[in-house]
């Protein structure tokens, strides 16, 4: 992992050691509010060390098929996982993107068993990736005792037109949990307006005068996600892909209260770890490349989150299992 680090604040450079202590730490370096999750039977040998805490999360610079493991079964609320594509990317020197599609399939299998194994009774799994991925992947978690909830949509047209297919149009976010949700908030997003004029673009039937004044219920097929590409939104020092803060927004809204902890086994660019914060959810972030990318990003809270105007209902919708 390396034991220091610089990172710009305030237009400096500064050194960070391999743990960033925002708070008192326990003697492994691990967060309070996360030691017993690593902690097993109390024996702190078996919590890793991770590379940069905050009061609410912790950091590791490792593979997460290193680290899931010492995870205690039955913690974490939410696992987040948008794990590389096999496109051929190059992200680093230490992930793999080239595998045969039997070998990525396996690689995926694994690390959902240990996700599935981490999550509490009634937690969620989120799953971010293609629909070709995700079509076989749904089916493995579902096999291995997940509860399917939403195959959600999500728009994207960046991409170019292949020959001989559909234009496709939309990445997959897959929404299964263990068992009945122990989590769920309703969220909703704004009556659709047009740009031009500013008038709503639907009458809903004549029934518009019935609707609830705080929106529609969010719908699985999500059309309304800005894509990541200006520097305000994204560090110019990763110039791979980023997620939309409004996606992660939405995936700890719906399934997490303040306090809960969410799990992101792909760091990447830390969009997870940020969203958390705002949100005050406890994280576990593992990512296999370097890490000062999102270290730099909690620390300066430079790079903005995208304006999203959802409300989320807390009401008994706001659920929690009656054995918690």
């Amino acid at each position: 992992m390396g034991g220091r680090f610089s990172i710009r604040q305030g237009g400096n450079r500064l050194t960070v050691k391999r743990v960033k202590r925002n708070n008192k730490p326990n003697a492994d370096g691990v967060a309070p509010s996360l030691h017993t999750v690593f902690s097993g039977q109390g024996s702190v040998d078996s919590a890793p060390a991770p590379i940069f805490t905050t009061n609410l999360g912790s950091l590791y610079e490792a593979d997460c098929l290193d680290i899931l493991p010492k995870i205690q079964s039955n913690s974490v609320d939410t696992v987040f996982a948008d794990p590389p594509f096999n496109l051929g990317k190059e992200y680093g020197l230490k992930a793999e993107d080239n595998r045969p599609d039997s070998k990525y399939l396996q690689w995926c299998q694994r690390w959902l068993r240990e996700s599935v194994r981490v999550l509490k009774p009634g937690g969620s799994l989120f799953v971010y990736n293609l629909p070709k991925w995700n079509i076989v992947l749904g089916a493995y978690v579902a096999q291995i005792g997940m509860t399917f909830r939403h195959w959600i949509a999500i728009e994207h047209k960046s991409g170019l037109p292949i020959p001989g297919r559909l234009y496709p149009a939309h990445y997959s976010l897959l929404y299964y949990t263990k068992g009945r949700p122990s989590r769920f908030q309703r969220v909703r997003t704004p009556i659709e307006t047009c740009r031009h004029c500013g008038g709503e673009i639907r009458d809903y039937g004549g029934h518009r005068h019935a609707m609830n004044p705080n929106g529609v219920t969010l719908k699985d097929v999500w059309t309304d996600i800005p894509p990541v590409r200006h520097r305000k939104f994204k560090s110019e020092r990763r110039p791979a892909n980023a997620l939309s803060t409004k996606i992660l927004e939405r995936v700890v809204e719906i399934s997490t209260l303040p306090g809960d902890l969410v799990l992101d086994p792909f760091g990447g660019s830390g969009t997870t770890f940020s969203v958390c914060e705002d949100k005050k959810r406890r994280w576990i972030g593992i990512e296999i490349e370097k890490t000062e990318v999102i270290v730099d990003r909690i620390i300066n809270k430079e790079i903005s989150h995208h304006r999203n105007e959802d409300f989320v209902e807390q009401s008994a919708r706001s659920y929690r299992l009656a054995a918690e």
